[in-house]
């Protein structure tokens, strides 16, 4: 979801307040390796993507990404620690440095990146904004709501999209502005509102809390775009590019049939770009101050990209979210990294 800065977090910005100090500065990997842990803030709670159980344990897309981020660096994926990082305040921990890693539902945006000190290090997953709607009255198409009653959380650009998709194709609604998702739910479920509105992949996961997941539906228009990825302060260039890399590199391994279950396999591949993948060729990884087998150690710990996404969010789990756009350029999707070489 597309969060606008509070009005606070935009005073200081404005008064130059948030003028990174040497402690936030530049040296984000050594400050990592010197702390032993990888410090990522994740949703506090979105089904598939960042999630606690019952014994506090995380699991998640978003979690993944951490974790294989964890094990190119540190070399072992376990050595992460997950801060919870709401629509209000993720830029803020980002910006203050409590955390390393922004890896939460986040759309890029020239405005975040222009405005807050931020750079985005890729597209983990190509997302949009949609609909969810009961089953009853029997609605098939966004273009029917007209007159609806629509939940949609405050503060967040999702409010400008949805007058937006209104405006444009000449219909009334009434927006019933909530401050958390939770409670957009709450009003679909208990009907005061009629539709509830925001990304894609967040309707998914929130009908998943419904008492009835099949009593909802998912509409198929989408009326925006929203590239989420991980983000990272715009004053360390070396971190943002393994961020970036990592991101990457999951993707690559996807293309090169390299999985959790061939990694070592792969380790003696004869093919040269699967070579230069696990480190056994070329010094990549020392070009990114770290060991050779970075890409090949996050492969271990989580997968490649497509084993992350059904895992966790795909056909296999239970949101059951099609991969449509994300899956790979060189299969219908948009997914698409340059190569590790």
């Amino acid at each position: 979801m597309a969060s606008k800065l509070s009005l606070v977090f935009a005073g200081l910005a404005a008064a130059g307040c948030l003028a990174f100090s040497s402690a936030v500065a530049a040296g984000t990997l050594d400050d990592v390796r010197k702390r032993g842990v990888l410090a990522c803030g994740v949703n506090p709670g979105l089904a598939g993507f960042a999630a606690q159980d019952a014994k506090g344990a995380w699991s998640g897309f978003d979690v993944d990404f951490c974790r294989a981020l964890a094990a190119a660096v540190l070399g072992d994926a376990a050595r992460v620690s997950f801060t919870p990082a709401t629509a209000a305040n993720r830029f803020e921990l980002l910006a203050s440095g409590k955390i390393d890693v922004l890896a939460r539902n986040s759309s890029w945006t020239l405005e975040r990146e222009a405005g807050l000190g931020v750079v985005f290090a890729g597209v983990a997953y190509h997302d949009g904004q949609g609909f969810m709607v009961m089953r009853r009255p029997a609605v098939t198409s966004a273009l029917e709501l007209g007159d609806a009653s629509v939940c949609v959380q405050k503060d967040t650009t999702s409010q400008g999209n949805l007058a937006d998709f209104f405006r444009a194709n000449s219909m009334a609604y009434k927006e019933v502005a909530v401050a958390t998702d939770e409670e957009a739910l709450n009003g679909l479920q208990d009907g005061r509102c009629d539709v509830y509105t925001t990304d894609v992949s967040g309707l998914y996961a929130q009908r998943m809390r419904l008492p009835r997941p099949a009593a909802a539906i998912v509409l198929p228009d989408v009326i925006s775009k929203e590239p989420l990825g991980p983000a990272v302060r715009n004053d360390d260039i070396g971190w943002f590019n393994i961020v970036k890399w990592v991101n990457f590199a999951l993707v690559n391994a996807e293309e090169l049939g390299v999985s959790k279950d061939t990694a070592d396999a792969a380790m003696t591949s004869s093919k040269p770009d699967v070579r230069r993948f696990v480190g056994a060729e070329g010094t990549l990884g020392a070009s990114l101050k770290l060991d050779k087998a970075w890409a090949i150690n996050a492969v271990r710990a989580v997968g490649h990209y497509g084993e992350m996404f059904e895992r966790n969010i795909g056909a296999q789990s239970k949101l059951g979210i099609p991969r449509g756009l994300n899956q790979l350029w060189s299969m219908g999707g948009i997914l698409y990294a340059p190569p590790v070489r």
